[in-house]
C-alpha cells in the first residue's frame, strides 16, 4: 500500500511565495524615485522657511499682570525678529530682547503652529519703593532690580526712605546709602505678606536702626538687615499681643511695649 501523505497548506503558501515575481525597480527607477522624494524635500523646505504660508501673523502674549505692562510694548520689543516665516525665528534672540524690558524678570517664547509666536512673560513685583530726594519713588523687587520710577509708590508697597541720623552721615564713607537702601529693601522682601501690607513706610536711621511705621501707628524697631527671616517670624507672633512699639532688634528677646 502506497504511503501518502497530506500535503501542508503553510508548506504550499512558502512554496507559493518563494516562487512569487518580486518587485524590482531598475536603475531608471530608482533615479526617478530620489528625484521625486527630493522634489518633495525641497517643496516642502521651500514652505516651511521661505513661503508666506506659515509666516508669523500674530504675537500672542500670556501672563501680563497689570496695565503697567502691556502686550503692545512686549511686541515692539521684539520687532522685526517677530515676522516672516514662523520657522526662521530666532527664539533666543526674540526672549532677550523682551527680557531687555525694564518690567520684565523673564521670558518664555516658542512657535505656535501654523502662524502664531507665542510669549509668555514673568513681570517683576515691586517689594519696596525707595524714595528719592526729588520726591518720586522706585521700585525695588525681590531680586534687589531697580525696574520703574514714578510719581507715587505703588499700593500695598513699603516705601523706602533715608532718615540718616548723625552717625550714619559721619560713616557714609564705610557704609554708603546705596548699601543702606540695599539692606533696607532686603527687610521689605523679607516681611511676610501680612506684615508687607501693613508696613507703610521702612525707615533707615543708620545700618543697625531701621524702623517699620505698621499702618494704625505702630512702629517696630528692627536693627539692622541681619537675621530677617528670624526676625520676621518673630515679629508675626510679637503682633498677636496689644501694643503700639514692637522691638524685633535682638530676636532673641524681643519686647512690647505702649
Amino acid at each position: 500500500m502506497a504511503d501518502a501523505r497530506l500535503a501542508d497548506p503553510l508548506d504550499e503558501e512558502f512554496e507559493a511565495e518563494e516562487h512569487a515575481p518580486r518587485l524590482r525597480l531598475s536603475r531608471r527607477g530608482v533615479v526617478v524615485l530620489g528625484s521625486l522624494v527630493a522634489l518633495l524635500l525641497g517643496v516642502l523646505s521651500w514652505l516651511v522657511f521661505l513661503s508666506s504660508v506659515l509666516e508669523v501673523r500674530s504675537v500672542a502674549v500670556q501672563g501680563l499682570q497689570d496695565e503697567r505692562l502691556t502686550a503692545d510694548e512686549v511686541r515692539t520689543a521684539i520687532g522685526g525678529v517677530g515676522s516672516g516665516p514662523l520657522a526662521r525665528v530666532d527664539l533666543d534672540d526674540a526672549r532677550a530682547r523682551v527680557e531687555a524690558i525694564p518690567r520684565v524678570a523673564g521670558a518664555e517664547v516658542w512657535r505656535g503652529w501654523p502662524n502664531t509666536l507665542r510669549v509668555k512673560v514673568t513681570q517683576r513685583t515691586a517689594v519696596a519703593a525707595v524714595k528719592g530726594e526729588d520726591g518720586r519713588f522706585t521700585q525695588v523687587d525681590a531680586a534687589g532690580v531697580s525696574f520703574a520710577t514714578e510719581p507715587a509708590a505703588p499700593s500695598g508697597v513699603p516705601v523706602v526712605e533715608l532718615r540718616l541720623s548723625q552717625q550714619a552721615l559721619d560713616t557714609e564713607s564705610v557704609i554708603g546709602r546705596t548699601q543702606l537702601v540695599e539692606g533696607a529693601v532686603a527687610v521689605a522682601a523679607g516681611l511676610p505678606e501680612e506684615v508687607r501690607q501693613r508696613a507703610g513706610a521702612v525707615l533707615v536711621h543708620s545700618y543697625d536702626d531701621i524702623q517699620l511705621q505698621l499702618a494704625g501707628g505702630a512702629t517696630v524697631r528692627w536693627g539692622s538687615p541681619e537675621q530677617t527671616d528670624r526676625k520676621a517670624r518673630v515679629l508675626v507672633a510679637l503682633l498677636r499681643q496689644k501694643g503700639t512699639n514692637f522691638d524685633v532688634s535682638a530676636p532673641d528677646a524681643p519686647a512690647v511695649s505702649g
